[in-house]
């Protein structure tokens, strides 16, 4: 398995774990970090979930305005321009087109970019000391990887733009009031539940999974004609799969499907 500068990966049985690796400075991200977190997601080694976790106190505290060629407030909008360009956003699109499913343990601040990574995951289960924030507004720039769209997909104008222009912070019981996240829950159970739901979806059907995350993605964009489509397209595909048929003779069986992943 590779070995990364910013990040940390685990393989737990079908579950790759990756966690956020800069606690000294809150998981700050630097185009490295992004860089990174691209690579691991290429090389998951035969992982069928994926679990994203900051080490420390924090989820991702945003991008890293510090780093060399990171993107910054005061560095000039070129070189933010470039770092989103060649980085941050790339990355975002891996996460967005993964063919396996994505949990998120947010345990602390998820801010800035750190807030569009954690809220990629298909769930996003946040410790009740988490908070969620768009920290653009309070030093002169707009949201950025991905946030704008998140939002607005996930929350509608109103809420979206009170995120996005006040600035403040979410609590993650807010957010799951919201329906922004999946679950908020107790900070000392935050892993072990994270854990636990990527290791059910790890042991679902991986094809039709996979299927359901490009459909979803469709559904928030594409006519209903386009979904349809999509959706005659994956179950062609998932019903040619090793696990539909597991799934077809589970049943007639009566008993619990073992599916593959294949």
């Amino acid at each position: 398995m590779p070995e990364y500068e910013t990040i940390l990966t685990e393989k737990r049985g079908d579950v790759m774990v990756i966690t956020l690796n800069r606690p000294e400075r809150l998981n700050a991200a630097p185009p490295q970090m992004a860089d990174d977190l691209a690579v691991a997601l290429r090389n998951l080694d035969g992982a069928r979930a994926v679990l994203i976790t900051g080490q420390g106190r924090a989820f991702c505290s945003g991008a890293d305005l510090q780093a060399r060629g990171g993107a910054s407030a005061v560095s000039g909008g070129d070189v933010s321009h470039q770092a989103l360009s060649r980085h941050y956003n790339p990355t975002m699109v891996v996460l967005s087109e993964l063919d396996v499913p994505i949990v998120t343990a947010v345990n602390g601040p998820a801010a800035g970019v750190g807030c569009s990574i954690a809220l990629c995951g298909d769930f996003v289960v946040a410790g009740k000391s988490a908070y969620f924030l768009q920290a653009f507004v309070n030093i002169g720039l707009v949201p950025d990887g991905g946030s704008t769209w998140i939002l607005a997909k996930t929350l509608g104008k109103a809420r979206a733009t009170q995120m996005m222009m006040l600035g403040e912070r979410i609590s993650a019981e807010q957010a799951e009031s919201w329906g922004l996240i999946y679950k908020a829950v107790e900070d000392a159970a935050l892993m072990d539940e994270a854990l636990a739901l990527a290791t059910r979806l790890a042991a679902g059907p991986t094809v039709a999974l996979g299927s359901m995350r490009r459909t979803i993605k469709l559904a928030l964009d594409g006519s209903f004609e386009q979904v349809l489509a999509a959706e005659a397209a994956g179950q062609r595909i998932a019903g040619g799969s090793a696990d539909a048929r597991e799934g077809g003779r589970s049943f007639l069986e009566k008993r619990k499907p073992v599916f593959a992943g294949k």
